[in-house]
């Protein structure tokens, strides 16, 4: 019988992933202590890296403008 396909939570890809930017241990002892493959962890790592300029987004001054009222509206 086939094993069934795990699925991991968003917090713990973050996790990993930010484990395997930090560079404090290798891709294999990550996955070791982990419980994944290092492919996995490098495709976490790679998707981080990509996604990571979104984050900030939202923050940006023009966002910031749109979302506070104007002084009429005061």
């Amino acid at each position: 019988m086939a094993r069934k396909r795990r699925a991991f939570s968003t917090v713990f890809k973050a996790k990993v992933a930010l484990d395997a930017i930090k560079g404090l241990k290798t891709s294999a002892e990550l996955a070791k202590s982990h419980g994944v493959r290092t492919t996995q962890i490098a495709l976490w790592k790679k998707q981080l890296a990509d996604d990571a300029a979104s984050i900030f987004e939202a923050s940006s001054p023009k966002a910031e403008k749109a979302d506070s009222p104007s002084e009429d509206e005061l």
